[in-house]
């Protein structure tokens, strides 16, 4: 049986040059690489962003977003803090502010199209 190992994210966005300066700009890079339409990040692990202009995809994609995340949650809590700090300087939207939740001390911004950026130090202590 031939696996399927997903190995990128592809957002549907609405203007590829402002979600591209967006990224860059929470993202600390620049993508790999750009094209008429669509951008793309190298992040940790081999996996990578995409973002692609919800325009010039077949088929159409539906408009649905706040069914997912884009998580970072291998970070302490004095990064979840200075994240939050630096986005919020940068103007990102900000939908939770720093909270400590179950799993563990988070915050959760939208990018330029409402997608959902979560920062969170999860809380592995009850996990054998």
């Amino acid at each position: 049986m031939t696996t399927f190992s997903p190995n990128e994210l592809v957002l549907y966005v609405d203007d590829v040059v402002a979600s591209t300066k967006f990224y860059s700009r929470i993202l600390g890079r620049e993508p790999l690489a750009t094209f008429d339409g669509f951008a793309v990040f190298g992040l940790t692990g081999g996996f990578a962003l995409g973002l692609q202009s919800k325009h010039d995809i077949q088929p159409t994609p539906e408009a649905s977003f706040g069914g997912f995340e884009l998580c970072v949650a291998d970070v302490d809590g004095d990064a979840v803090d200075s994240l939050y700090d630096e986005w919020v300087k940068a103007g990102v939207d900000i939908a939770l502010e720093p909270t400590r939740e179950v799993f563990g001390y988070t915050f959760v911004a939208r990018d330029l199209d409402g997608h959902r950026l979560r920062v969170c130090a999860t809380d592995t202590t009850g996990l054998s």
